[in-house]
């Protein structure tokens, strides 16, 4: 029970904001979840056992882009795609270790987001204080929150431009239509501003050691395989990994 409730907190940020289509689709979540807890037999109303386990089924397959998309995820793989590219290594540290160093950092950067949906809004649905609508507002209030504090006033604006949507007064009338991609394209070009500079003094690296090279008259010679021990060992002296874990968390403050 609590893992759908956990899927339906985050399925309500593609729900649109008007009354009606928030009132219809965490209705057919709670009619869902109650003929579930009702058991298998089918007694009680609403969706058949097979329809609640295609929906449930439907909802597991978009929970990673959801995870993707409104989450620091994608910002700290991103900048650790273009450290590894900056380093000149292609293959190390490997892609599953790239993925696991950003979901694990996102999970630090993301726990004051999730310990509020818990008690907001999975913690009052376990216990019967409130209902699956309810508790699919509270989670999606936690996550805007979250996703309004990353995102620029210019990125909602375009988007919000692009709809042909009046100016919002506040952040809670932003629809997650809107905010969403909003969110993505902040969170995109907040990651190639720190890969820029991320990039400079390994740029800075690769220039001194191809001018060294040219001018010794060593062209045959790859500057790329000279300056990789040099960029290594700069990366290791400063305590690059500390520094850009850091960074990169107190990027979300």
């Amino acid at each position: 029970m609590k893992r759908m409730l956990a899927s339906a907190v985050l399925l309500a940020v593609l729900a649109p904001d008007g009354a009606g289509a928030q009132a219809a689709i965490p209705g057919a979540l709670d009619r869902a979840l109650g003929s579930l807890s009702a058991g298998a037999g089918g007694t009680g109303p609403g969706l058949g056992l097979s329809l609640q386990l295609l929906l449930v089924m439907g909802l597991l397959t978009i929970l990673p882009s959801l995870i993707l998309m409104m989450t620091s995820f994608t910002r700290i793989l991103v900048v650790l795609a273009i450290l590894r590219q900056a380093l000149g290594l292609q293959q190390s540290p490997p892609n599953q270790v790239l993925i696991g160093l950003a979901l694990f950092l996102s999970l630090f950067v993301m726990a004051p987001t999730l310990e509020r949906v818990n008690a907001e809004a999975v913690a009052p649905y376990a216990e019967g204080r409130i209902n699956a609508e309810q508790g699919i507002a509270a989670g999606g209030r936690a996550f805007r929150a979250f996703m309004i504090r990353q995102t620029r006033d210019r990125d909602l604006a375009m988007f919000a431009d692009m709809a042909h949507l009046p100016k919002f007064r506040s952040a809670a009338e932003v629809p997650f239509s809107i905010l969403l991609p909003a969110f993505v394209t902040s969170e995109l070009k907040t990651a190639f501003q720190i890969g820029f500079m991320l990039f400079l003094p390994f740029l800075v690296i690769d220039l001194v050691v191809s001018s060294v090279l040219m001018s010794l008259g060593m062209m045959m010679m790859s500057p790329m395989v000279v300056s990789l021990p040099f960029k290594l060992l700069l990366f290791v002296l400063v305590d690059g990994w500390a520094l850009l874990m850091g960074s990169l968390a107190a990027s979300f403050a």
